[in-house]
């Protein structure tokens, strides 16, 4: 078996052996105990994912698309993350101006 994808975490090597899976290529997840030896601490670069030498090719070209629409996803959301503080902020403004409207009106 060949070093096909070194994932940032266990659950991210699971995601892509799962999709390797799906693509009927065998795949083999790493770093299991590590995980544990570590503990609560996120640490990357332990978890590995591990494919038979006559599926590599294959292998590669089912990551490469997973590669490419993670970052298609982290774009999109970074926008939606802006959009959406940005509407939080308006709320948060509208409230504390109702606020401090009712306070004055009230002395």
């Amino acid at each position: 078996m060949v070093l096909i994808y070194r994932a940032q975490d266990i659950i991210e090597a699971h995601i892509v052996a799962g999709l390797l899976n799906a693509e009927g290529i065998e795949s083999h997840v790493s770093g299991h105990y590590l995980q544990g030896g570590i503990g609560e601490i996120s640490v990357a670069g332990f978890a590995n994912v591990h494919v038979p030498d006559d599926e590599l090719e294959k292998a590669q070209q089912v990551i490469a698309n997973y590669e490419q629409n993670l970052n298609k996803a982290e774009v999109k959301t970074a926008a939606e993350v802006t959009v959406v503080t940005a509407k939080w902020l308006r709320y948060l403004a509208a409230i504390l101006f109702v606020i401090i409207v009712s306070f004055l009106l009230a002395l």
